[in-house]
């Protein structure tokens, strides 16, 4: 029996996840390490009628205008940013993209607290001195988290479920985030401020807002200098929303204490980038959400999303909910 659908994954999470499709679809896997550009997402793209996508693809206007029979795109993990999926025109062609919130956000919170404090503990650079035969001395002396103001940008799913796990350390708790009401905050135990009361007023400060226009280059020059010489930034959500100049020349300049990254504006980082290079720099290679636990949930919830689309139905959750005027009501 011919199957009605194909379904391409250029890099597959959790392989068991594609039994789910399978009755109805073929599933087609990418070759791992492979970079897909634009002119090769469409060469593969050309005959399936859905994608499932990981933060490290982008799916652009220029594929989606190519794509003729596409009607799906789901992204592992949070909604697609502007980075990964161009929503105007995949509303424009009619295709809905969905996502799997919540599925990885206990695992990129988790990676968010681990940063922070390896930071504060000086742990880079202490497990690096004694691997080279150095003992302790008083140049690594680290910080308590406790007492410690911890600034939050953006309380969606992981900036919440960060406030509710590092709140057992003993922290105060700031959030900027323009989208959040004054009631949801005192729910979730923050106090709401602008960004710049958050800067001055915090120890530690981590990311978790979406990359949009207007988070580009949020935290730049300006944003750095107003915070303390003794703050730490982290940042597990997008590399574009930090400047990654600014950050240098913050760091280099002690305008702020160090940094932990996770995430960079081009992925993989060049070789010569300096953040790699620097002592008061933790780095990580995007693996915030890279757990079996995390790999599980989502592959199983990006698979059930691609087949409610290819059945006609609305998925949980769809980052181009105005796709639906374009199109016939969905079932269910």
């Amino acid at each position: 029996m011919k199957k009605r659908f194909k379904v391409f994954i250029p890099e597959t999470e959790w392989e068991e996840s594609h039994r789910v499709l399978e009755a109805t679809a073929e599933v087609k896997v990418g070759d791992p390490g492979v970079k897909y550009t634009e002119d090769r997402l469409i060469k593969e793209i050309d005959d399936v009628d859905g994608i499932i996508i990981t933060s490290q693809h982008h799916v652009s206007k220029k594929v989606l205008e190519a794509a003729n029979r596409l009607k799906a795109i789901v992204k592992y993990g949070s909604r697609p940013g502007m980075d990964n999926v161009d929503l105007d025109a995949a509303t424009a062609k009619g295709i809905v993209v969905g996502y799997t919130p919540a599925a990885n956000s206990d695992s990129v919170a988790e990676h968010a607290i681990t940063l922070i404090l390896a930071l504060l503990k000086n742990l880079y650079v202490t497990s690096s001195q004694l691997k080279q035969g150095k003992w302790r001395d008083n140049s690594l002396l680290g910080y308590d988290l406790l007492g410690k103001t911890v600034g939050l940008v953006g309380l969606g799913s992981v900036g919440s479920k960060v406030a509710e796990k590092i709140k057992g350390f003993g922290v105060k708790l700031l959030v900027y985030d323009p989208y959040v009401s004054e009631e949801a905050a005192k729910r979730t135990g923050v106090r709401l401020v602008d960004l710049e009361t958050l800067l001055k007023e915090s120890d530690v400060i981590t990311i978790h807002a979406a990359l949009t226009e207007s988070t580009v280059n949020l935290i730049g020059e300006k944003q750095f200098k107003l915070m303390r010489k003794s703050a730490f930034i982290v940042n597990t959500a997008r590399g574009a929303i930090v400047s990654e100049k600014a950050l240098t020349k913050a760091l280099k300049e002690r305008w702020i204490a160090g940094a932990g990254l996770d995430v960079f504006v081009e992925e993989p980082p060049e070789p010569d980038n300096p953040l790699l290079k620097m002592e008061n720099v933790l780095v990580t290679p995007h693996t915030a959400s890279f757990t079996y636990g995390a790999f599980q949930r989502e592959a199983f919830m990006a698979a059930e999303e691609v087949l409610e689309i290819l059945q006609g139905k609305k998925p949980k959750a769809v980052a181009n909910p105005e796709v639906f005027s374009k199109r016939r009501a969905p079932k269910g």
